[in-house]
């Protein structure tokens, strides 16, 4: 019960991935992974994302809550599982790791505080440092991931010249943007929904990749962007967050319940001396 896994309650990384506005920012940085053409190459070589979208989707939203929520021992056999998978595929190169990871840690961050998370710079850099752990999970030196804002952009500034927009960069976010629907849900408002999403997370990218997708990188769709991506959190916000709590969240707050209740007789007793 005493373990609360790679992070726990006072870390900036539980405060970030309790926003549910975070499903936007994996569909922002899938849209930034697709413009790594050695990186997309072993995603199309290997992965069955395209027969199992959706399936695919759901491991990896596992993978992140049980790394975020889970205990160490389940983060970390997590990690083991998918340097294996890793492993086997022959998709284990430190420089493809490194893409994936920054472009996720800095789509989950980038997406809540532009969506109305209050995060100072401080607590931005203290977030990218937190998530070196999940970093290391996955095979990577901690030393090498970005662990502040200056290091990431200056990460983003040594990998900008081997981003390119390539055929298969177009046809995933074709596909990204239009992914196939179980038939009852075609022509449902699900549809609808599923596009202005998608519209808003390639808003969210920086200009410079909208640029190379071949759309112009305008302040204005920053801005309408971020009046979206605002109101949408809005949204959410006012709805029950049980209803996207999941069980590994759940478990996370209970471990976490109990220990603060634990430690509340020895904190009265010390009070009373």
């Amino acid at each position: 019960m005493s373990d609360l896994g790679l992070f726990g309650p006072g870390s900036v990384t539980w405060r970030v991935h309790a926003e549910p506005i975070l499903m936007l920012a994996g569909l922002r940085a899938l849209f930034l992974q697709s413009l790594h053409p050695r990186a997309l190459a072993g995603v199309l070589r290997n992965s069955g994302y395209k027969r199992d979208p959706w399936g695919r989707l759901m491991r990896t939203i596992n993978y992140v809550a049980t790394v975020i929520y889970g205990t160490t021992e389940q983060a970390r056999a997590a990690g083991a599982r998918v340097r294996a998978i890793h492993a086997r595929l022959g998709v284990d190169e430190p420089d493809l790791l490194l893409w994936v990871h920054v472009t996720e840690v800095e789509s989950f961050v980038d997406t809540a505080r532009r969506a109305g998370l209050k995060l100072t710079d401080a607590e931005v850099d203290t977030y990218l440092s937190e998530q070196r752990r999940a970093a290391e999970l996955v095979g990577l030196d901690p030393s090498t991931v970005p662990g502040t804002q200056a290091q990431l952009r200056d990460y983003y500034r040594r990998v900008r010249p081997e981003l390119a927009m390539t055929k298969d960069a177009a046809e995933t976010l074709a596909f990204l943007w239009v992914p196939p629907l179980p038939w009852y849900l075609t022509l449902s408002p699900v549809r609808v929904a599923y596009t202005g999403a998608a519209a808003t997370a390639f808003g969210l990218m920086p200009a410079w990749a909208r640029r190379m997708y071949g759309a112009p990188g305008l302040s204005t769709t920053d801005i309408t962007a971020g009046i979206t991506v605002r109101t949408l959190r809005t949204a959410l916000g006012a709805l029950p967050h049980s209803v996207f709590e999941g069980p590994l969240y759940r478990a996370a707050m209970e471990r976490s319940a109990s220990m603060r209740t634990a430690s509340a007789p020895s904190t009265v007793a010390m009070n009373q001396r």
